[in-house]
């Protein structure tokens, strides 16, 4: 590949996936180093004040400080634009700080915004607690219900947010019905596809107009660091987002960049390695425990939509033990190989107690509401051998009673 070959689109465009995953975005330097370089500085000289003055005017290319430009950052923007179907992207330093730039960036004292009821605990706080005190509004729905996303709309609705798979609820979305529903009404459709990724489903095939990372999950997925992205339009990332990054500064770190473009060498096949072990270990749970809550079960109320949209059903699912916290608890402590971690995405093998970690935040009410329940666990299954993972998951049953 010649140097600058990954961020040629002429090139690029030609790609299939996994080249896009491996090689785009990259930018060789002098030394034709074979892995992406490292940038590690905060800041760049410039040969004379003349250049100085032009870059910050916009009239010549190149960078000025690593709060808006970094190359390596660069890199893996470029990249996970390819790999997503973006007209551009930027990269955050988390999954949160991509959620919270992805709305705040476009909205405004009075504006109003509809999201799905199940989202990760943190977005809950973003539309129930974050948004409010800046005199934004939200609307919160079942994101399942097609009526009610259209019920919701007002004279003053910009934003439309939602996240499918749902953590940890599974809940399916029909991403073209609900985004064609924001278009036709001059709304901003804003998808968190961090638990899919796009591998499994790509939410702009379906009209959604901007896409948010936690890239900590999958893209890394090996547990190492943070990282968030958010992809849109040329237009969109430039002009609204921008600015806001600009000011504001949750701006990813070199190296973590770095750790991530790594990640997404081995994202194709570590998901659908990880997703064909779920679907063994979820066939083994069901029927074992009261409910398993798996895309890709045939049992899951919006099978049929979840694999329209996805390519295959992702390494993430809920299980329902029955007994409540006590039961749930139980079965954690009796796990030998499988480790208690709220994280997701991760190459080994995770549960965790959505109650009383990662959604404990939304109270006792909001919890129920979108059936999050004293007794779910939600298990990220890694690429361990799956008999190995089956087997710890059988005798942690066992333990307490199942």
């Amino acid at each position: 590949m010649k140097r600058n070959a990954g961020q040629d689109p002429a090139i690029t465009s030609r790609w299939r996936p996994a080249t896009r995953a491996i090689r785009g975005g990259t930018a060789r330097s002098e030394f034709g180093e074979t892995s992406e370089a490292l940038f590690l500085t905060s800041g760049y000289a410039y040969d004379c004040a003349e250049d100085a003055a032009a870059r910050f005017n916009g009239e010549q290319a190149g960078m000025t400080y690593s709060r808006l430009q970094n190359p390596t950052v660069e890199m893996l923007e470029k990249r996970i634009s390819l790999m997503e179907g973006a007209e551009a992207t930027r990269c955050m330093a988390s999954g949160m700080a991509a959620m919270t730039a992805a709305l705040l960036c476009q909205l405004q004292m009075g504006d109003h915004v509809v999201a799905s009821r199940a989202l990760f605990g943190s977005c809950r706080w973003l539309t129930d607690t974050l948004l409010p005190k800046f005199g934004i509004e939200t609307t919160i729905i079942d994101g399942r219900e097609l009526d009610q996303w259209e019920a919701a709309i007002r004279p003053n609705t910009k934003v439309f947010f939602f996240e499918t798979p749902a953590n940890p609820t599974m809940d399916i979305i029909d991403m073209q019905a609900v985004c064609d529903i924001a278009r036709a009404r001059g709304i901003t459709s804003v998808v968190d596809n961090a638990f899919a990724t796009n591998v499994l489903q790509r939410p702009m095939e379906y009209g959604a107009d901007v896409v948010a990372y936690s890239a900590t999950k999958m893209m890394d997925g090996q547990g190492r660091v943070l990282a968030g992205a958010v992809c849109g339009t040329d237009d969109f990332i430039t002009n609204t987002l921008l600015p806001f990054t600009r000011n504001t500064g949750p701006t990813l770190s070199a190296f973590n960049a770095w750790v991530v473009l790594k990640g997404l060498e081995t994202l194709d096949l570590r998901i659908r390695r990880q997703s064909e072990n779920a679907m063994k270990v979820a066939s083994f749970l069901e029927g074992r425990v009261e409910r398993v809550n798996y895309p890709g079960l045939p049992s899951h109320p919006q099978h049929n939509l979840a694999m329209a949209q996805m390519e295959a059903a992702g390494p993430i699912f809920s299980v329902y033990v029955g007994g409540g916290r006590a039961r749930a608890h139980g079965l954690l402590n009796a796990l030998e190989l499988v480790d208690i971690s709220n994280n997701i995405g991760d190459s080994r093998s995770l549960m965790t107690h959505p109650s009383s970690t990662t959604h404990h935040g939304l109270g006792e009410e909001a919890r129920l509401a979108v059936g999050i329940t004293e007794d779910m666990l939600r298990l990220n299954v890694g690429l361990e051998d799956v008999d190995d993972v089956i087997e710890d998951l059988d005798q942690a049953l066992r333990t307490i009673g199942l």
